[in-house]
This record gives C-alpha cells, sequence and structure tokens, in this order.
C-alpha cells in the first residue's frame, strides 16, 4: 500500500494526438519530437514549482527496462527522455540504484488487475540509495501501475516520489 499519492506530471494528454508521437519514439526509434516535448514538460515543472505545488527533486530515475527488453528494442526510451530533462534542468540520472528483475510481459493492453499482478516483484531498489527526493521518468503514465509499484520501494524508506512523463493518458475504456 503507498502511503501518499504519486504526484504524476504530464505536459499533455495521451489521446489528444500526442499518442502517436509517443509511439514512434517507443517502437520506432524516431527521436527528434524528445526535445520539443521535453521542453512543455519543462515548462510545466516551471510552472508549477513557481506556484509552490511541486519541489523538484535531486535526481532523475528513468523507468528500467529488463536487460532482454533493452537488448531487443536497443534504447530505454525512459532514459533518452531522463537524459533531455538532465540536460535542461541540471538534475543528475540516477540508473544504476533501481533494477527491473524480471523480464515482464508489455503492460499495453492489460487490465488493471493484469498489470498489476505482471509487474509485481518487478523491481528492486539498492541499498544505497542516498536522496530524499526522486522523480521517476517514464514515456507515458496510464493505470500508475509502474510508477506505483516503483514508488512503494521509494516509500518504504521515506523517499518523496514524483512521476515525470510525456503524456497522461487514460485507462482502457476510461474516457
Amino acid at each position: 500500500m503507498l502511503s501518499d499519492p504519486i504526484l504524476v506530471i504530464a505536459p499533455c494528454r495521451y489521446h489528444d494526438g500526442i499518442g502517436h508521437w509517443v509511439g514512434q519514439i517507443k517502437y520506432q526509434a524516431q527521436f527528434a519530437v524528445i526535445e520539443v516535448l521535453v521542453e512543455a514538460l519543462v515548462l510545466r515543472l516551471i510552472y508549477l514549482e513557481r506556484l509552490g505545488l511541486v519541489e523538484l527533486p535531486q535526481v532523475l530515475i528513468p523507468v528500467p527496462l529488463h536487460r532482454n527488453r533493452l537488448q531487443q528494442r536497443g534504447f530505454n526510451q525512459a532514459w533518452i527522455i531522463a537524459k533531455a530533462l538532465s540536460k535542461r534542468l541540471n538534475i543528475p540520472i540516477v540508473d544504476d540504484k533501481l533494477i527491473r528483475l524480471r523480464d515482464t510481459e508489455p503492460q499495453a493492453g492489460l487490465s488493471g488487475n493484469l498489470r498489476r499482478k505482471n509487474l509485481q516483484s518487478a523491481f528492486k531498489l539498492g541499498a544505497d540509495f542516498n536522496w530524499q527526493r526522486v522523480a521517476l521518468i517514464d514515456d507515458v503514465v496510464t493505470t500508475g501501475t509502474t510508477v506505483n509499484e516503483i514508488a512503494k520501494l521509494f516509500q518504504r524508506t521515506h523517499i518523496q516520489v514524483q512521476a515525470w512523463c510525456l503524456a497522461r493518458a487514460e485507462a482502457p475504456g476510461v474516457k
């Protein structure tokens, strides 16, 4: 059980035309649009920070892929997004403390219950994690299952977690 709800920050909605571009990044290795989408996210973050609604994290944590998926795809889109954010916001990336233990099925097309079961115990956080505020970076957040599963690991040690993504999507069947 999560002690705090996870704040998810995205500059746009997946189903408002951005989904095509996120799919191009993830499945076609078309990275040209990343800079524009990251800039939109940065502008949103700066605005929310100025309003006092968010505090920027100490580090960026890209959602890791299992080594098999990384080898198959050839890249981790969350890491590429995190790199662009890191450069723009001058926040370091930490990509060796959160490990994906299991090669899970892709989440796309799974129901909420199957998503949760699919990701149960899929991640591990290194014992020597020394930051108090982190942002999990992913391309899209749909049901929140991935970020919630990871957030549990951080929250057990009282680490504040936000999720930053390029787009927020409604769960399948939700309008």
